[in-house]
């Protein structure tokens, strides 16, 4: 019997799931020719998930996914660290841009510093600085555990990006 893959993920799509951009240094050496970056800088990467969920009250515990075949996965996978920004139902766009394959800088997204390194989209619903606790393999992805050292939360943000059987969407807010 085969596996229906198509299928699958079909049916993993009637679950609906918040939208988060993962915020990560890149090594300058690394960054695209005719970048801004300059010898011994770092510049950041980010990364469109819906796999985040929070693991544990205490320690502050949170996870999510990353394909390992994706040119990203070494930077978020080695970095000491990675900001979490959860997106606000007008980041449609930020989502598609860092969602797919290619297009990982964050120029001219508005974002603000974090204590940590990596920034936060400057109009998150909520933000958590994390450390990288650890990272297991997990099939095709990887599971990224971050220990939350600071986290912010922004009241009337907005209601939250959802995506939901292949579309973005929002949640109606009370």
């Amino acid at each position: 019997m085969t596996f229906d893959i198509r299928g699958f993920r079909s049916a993993l799509g009637c679950f609906p799931t918040g939208i988060a951009v993962m915020t990560a240094a890149s090594p300058a050496a690394d960054a695209a020719p005719g970048s801004s970056a300059g010898l011994g800088e770092a510049s950041h990467i980010g990364i469109t998930v819906n796999s985040f969920t929070s693991v544990s009250l205490d320690p502050p515990l949170v996870l999510w996914c990353i394909d390992r075949r994706s040119r990203r996965y070494p930077f978020f996978a080695n970095a000491p660290g990675f900001t979490i920004s959860i997106l606000a139902a007008g980041h449609r766009a930020v989502s598609a841009r860092l969602a797919g394959p290619g297009e990982h800088s964050l120029d001219g997204i508005a974002l603000m510093a974090t204590e940590l390194g990596p920034p936060a989209l400057a109009d998150a619903l909520a933000i958590f600085e994390c450390t990288r606790e650890s990272v297991q393999d997990a099939g095709d992805h990887a599971i990224l555990l971050g220990r939350v050292q600071r986290f912010a939360q922004h009241d009337g943000a907005g209601a939250p990006l959802v995506y939901f059987q292949g579309k973005y969407g929002a949640l109606a807010q009370s």
